[in-house]
């Protein structure tokens, strides 16, 4: 297979471009050559090298050390350096690595080593593709669906504080799509390449999300026979995700309040500082300015985290995304689970905006998996829908004459939490995970409404 990758040789000894040009045409590769560094740059712009193999020293008004600093200004980002010098010292090898070169040979050349670095280019450079390319798959997986007016201003605001190093605070409802906003701006980030490590603050207990978050020293407690890193360990370089921060202990927010202000943190039984380069993005389903009154959240840690406030609006607010959700949804469900294209008549999808989904997003599309899997045609009408089991919703046309608000609310609360326990097939522990709730609450709730479980 004929290789495309181009080499240009820039350097003034033409014995040494002739032979390094020779070699590596004979290796395949597309060769030109320039003889000073104000022709080099020229090249450069015409020829768009992959690599370029350059002398430092050359006459003229330009240098090997000034052609690089030109073109890695210039916006040449996928060009690499290797430079060469048979007056290289320690400093210009380190100048010029500094300033972008792939590495620094000396002189006389050994075609052995030019060959070793240039594989080495050429792999950095197809494991970079291949990463890109499953970051452009991961990106189209994560997209955020909808073109409300608030869905785009979301978007909108999120292409703009991605590429920034702020920390975000994320709010929203159950269900809204929170987790799939904090992806959307780490694998849009500088940081897409390093770890997104997300953490849900209310599944892990008070007592344990110290050593979970910041790791902890081998003896620090019984039964710690040995060290653990923390989250934060993992995420360094990249970004942290804290699901649900307003169901932190006030011990463990004070810490992460130091964190963000010192960028280091101890390790549970442990007396050195560790450095680390972590971008928090933290969400919640809390209004935590009524937590921080009621003295469960820190404001000072509020006020740290709330740089960039991001607000994701709950499914009653978009209606009209709805009818495109349906259809990503089943382009989901045909392309992981084999299943067939259902066509939602206009009443149906009219009946599906008009009802009040509790559970936002993820409830809607639970829903809609249960219709491909429930319904036996290849058509879904309104009696699909109720055999699916959607039924009149408080707040529904007509429901608000014929309920209180305190009606309303019970009523939506008692069916929620029926279809939930049922989706996790009557395990207590799961249901209050997925909505949100402590245990013991969701407990007193089923309790208050006589709610049977199996």
């Amino acid at each position: 297979m004929k290789n495309s990758t181009k080499i240009l040789i820039i350097d003034d000894e033409r014995a040494i471009v002739e032979v390094l040009a020779a070699s590596l045409k004979d290796d395949g590769f597309i060769v030109d050559t320039a003889f000073s560094g104000r022709q080099g740059l020229q090249k450069i712009r015409e020829f768009s090298p992959d690599i370029v193999l350059q002398d430092i020293w050359m006459p003229g008004d330009l240098d090997g050390l000034q052609v690089l600093e030109e073109v890695k200004k210039g916006g040449y980002p996928d060009c690499q350096f290797i430079i060469m010098s048979g007056h290289g010292t320690i400093e210009t090898a380190v100048r010029a690595v500094k300033n972008g070169a792939w590495d620094f040979v000396e002189k006389p050349l050994s075609m052995d080593k030019i060959t070793i670095l240039i594989a080495n280019i050429l792999n950095f450079k197809r494991e970079q593709a291949e990463k890109n390319a499953l970051l452009t798959r991961l990106r189209k997986n994560i997209a955020l669906v909808g073109e409300s007016p608030v869905m785009v201003s979301l978007k909108q605001m999120i292409s703009r504080v991605a590429t920034s190093p702020a920390w975000i605070l994320i709010t929203g409802e159950n269900g809204t799509g929170k987790e799939l906003v904090a992806q959307n701006i780490h694998y849009l980030s500088h940081r897409a390449g390093n770890p997104l490590v997300e953490v849900n603050c209310a599944a892990i207990p008070g007592e344990l999300i110290e050593s979970e978050l910041f790791g902890y020293e081998k003896g620090a407690f019984t039964g710690a026979d040995r060290a653990k890193k923390g989250k934060f360990d993992f995420a360094n370089g990249g970004t942290l995700f804290l699901d649900e921060i307003g169901d932190m202990s006030l011990e463990a927010q004070a810490k992460i309040l130091r964190i963000l202000q010192e960028r280091k943190f101890y390790r549970v039984g442990g007396n050195e500082p560790i450095e680390v380069d972590v971008r928090v993005i933290a969400a919640t389903n809390k209004n935590l300015e009524e937590e921080i009154k009621a003295g469960r959240f820190r404001e000072d840690l509020y006020y740290r985290l709330n740089v960039v406030p991001l607000r994701v609006a709950p499914l009653r607010q978009r209606r009209e995304d709805i009818s495109t959700l349906i259809d990503y949804f089943g382009d989901q469900f045909l392309r992981n689970n084999g299943y067939k294209r259902k066509t939602f008549s206009p009443a149906a999808v009219e009946k599906m905006q008009g009802h009040v989904w509790p559970g936002n997003v993820r409830e809607l599309r639970n829903f809609v998996e249960r219709i491909y899997i429930l319904t036996p045609g290849d058509d879904v009408d309104i009696q699909d829908l109720k055999f699916a089991g959607l039924t009149e919703s408080p707040g529904s046309p007509g429901d608000s004459e014929l309920l209180t608000f305190r009606e309303a609310r019970a009523h939506f609360e008692k069916e929620f939490l029926i279809q939930k326990i049922e989706e996790n097939q009557g395990n207590i522990s799961k249901t209050a995970e997925s909505i949100g709730l402590e245990r013991s609450y969701l407990h007193r709730k089923i309790k208050s409404y006589g709610i049977e479980v199996s």
